[in-house]
């Protein structure tokens, strides 16, 4: 099957049977036996829904070139590149604090000195480059100006009908919250190690994140019955 019909797969189910809506797919928490198993020695292994339905399109095709905005690991670029594809990983956040500081998001992620400063240094990319980008958890420690300025660099740097995945905090009661790096460990599954607890900037619920997406062309929820919400989105 061609990428674009099986992106057109991934996305046409909802609930109501409208393809123009966007998809709530349940998930049966369950891990498989062998992932029960390595829970045990590693609590923070989780299966993702969204990434398992994210290879189901990306095994297909080779030579497809992937986005990482997460911490840079070694199990990212291995399973990846194993499937045939070229990987580019940036860690989106170091490079926040390093332009922008610790003071205060409202103040420093406004600056359009410091924003032009920032996007010398990420997301430098051709127009259309990429056919798929795993966003994860950064929009949620982004101010709402340069999460803006963020969205509009990624539709410029990823292609018309390319896919996204994002992971949003379900249940963000406190100010500070666990930062994760996400290692894949296989299909549907990810080592979600804690890097550090920051300040939620932005949290979002399903209004602000359909928001956030909004000129995208379809967006589908996965509900999870852990601390994190995810979507996939169709440029």
């Amino acid at each position: 099957m061609l990428w674009k019909d099986r992106l057109r797969a991934l996305f046409s189910r909802s609930p109501d049977g409208d393809p123009g809506m966007s998809a709530l797919t349940p998930v049966s928490p369950a891990p498989s036996p062998v992932s029960a198993a390595r829970a045990s020695r590693a609590a923070a292994i989780r299966h993702s829904p969204a990434l398992e339905q994210l290879l189901h399109v990306l095994r297909d095709h080779q030579n497809l070139q992937i986005l990482d905005l997460g911490e840079v690991n070694q199990d990212n670029v291995a399973f990846l590149t194993s499937l045939g594809h070229r990987l580019y990983s940036e860690d989106l956040i170091r490079c926040v604090d390093s332009v922008f500081g610790d003071g205060d998001p409202a103040v420093t992620h406004t600056s359009p000195a410091r924003q032009r400063d920032f996007f010398e240094q990420a997301l430098c990319f051709p127009a259309g480059h990429f056919d798929a980008a795993l966003l994860w958890d950064n929009f949620e420690y982004l101010s709402k100006p340069l999460t803006e300025s963020v969205m509009h660099r990624l539709l410029n740097i990823v292609r018309p009908g390319g896919i996204m995945l994002a992971c949003f905090h379900a249940d963000a009661r406190g100010a500070q919250t666990p930062f994760y790096s996400y290692r894949i460990q296989g299909p549907g599954e990810i080592l979600v190690h804690t890097r550090a607890h920051r300040h939620l900037v932005q949290p979002f619920n399903n209004r602000t994140i359909e928001q956030l997406f909004q000129p995208c062309a379809s967006i589908k929820f996965f509900l999870t019955r852990d601390s994190l919400r995810e979507v996939l989105v169709r440029r």
